[in-house]
């Protein structure tokens, strides 16, 4: 299965493209969406779905891993990201691609094994699981690179359902030792 994982942003969007197979993933492409500063915001969205409906037109992915909105101290910049997220979404949904969130604590466990790991130890567990001679540049792509490694590792060991409170949808909510992990 090919696995779309990304990291959102409205100035950048990392995404990473893995294929998954039996326990094996492997790096197809990673990279990320640039938005020049300055644009209008509504400008900007229109080229993050423009180029997101591209890379879902280019390699089919069979799921789209999203990190969920974690927010600093910064509400102004969440809030653009957070725009930039829904049309992520949006384009995900339009294409029929199921999508599946994380939350950073979510993919720190699934690649690194401790959900409170440090960035490189993340980074450095996702070059050594995809065998690469190198962290993956810049760190937007490689975060969403462990994103969609997260999700090739999670999805293995878990049982997800489609969400009943949106039949259809293409959205998922994650069952995990009888508890719901609703998205």
């Amino acid at each position: 299965m090919v696995i779309l994982g990304i990291d959102p942003g409205f100035a950048i969007v990392g995404f990473g493209v893995l294929e998954a197979d039996r326990g094996r993933q492997r790096l197809l492409r990673c990279g990320t969406i640039t938005t020049p500063a300055g644009r209008p915001l509504p400008a900007r969205l229109v080229q993050i779905e423009d180029d997101m409906s591209q890379l879902l037109e280019t390699f089919r992915p069979g799921a789209m891993a999203v990190e969920e909105l974690f927010f600093n101290n910064n509400v102004t910049t969440g809030i653009g990201v957070a725009q930039a997220r829904g049309v992520i979404l949006a384009a995900a949904e339009r294409a029929g691609v199921p999508i599946f969130e994380y939350s950073p604590s979510q993919v720190k466990q699934a690649v690194a094994g401790y959900g409170k790991a440090e960035k490189r130890q993340v980074m450095e567990m996702t070059r050594r699981l995809l065998g690469l001679s190198a962290v993956p540049r810049p760190d937007d792509a490689a975060d969403a690179v462990a994103i969609a490694l997260c999700h090739a590792r999670s999805s293995t060991s878990r049982l997800a359902l489609l969400d009943p409170a949106t039949p259809g949808s293409g959205r998922y909510a994650v069952r995990d030792r009888g508890g719901d992990f609703s998205r």
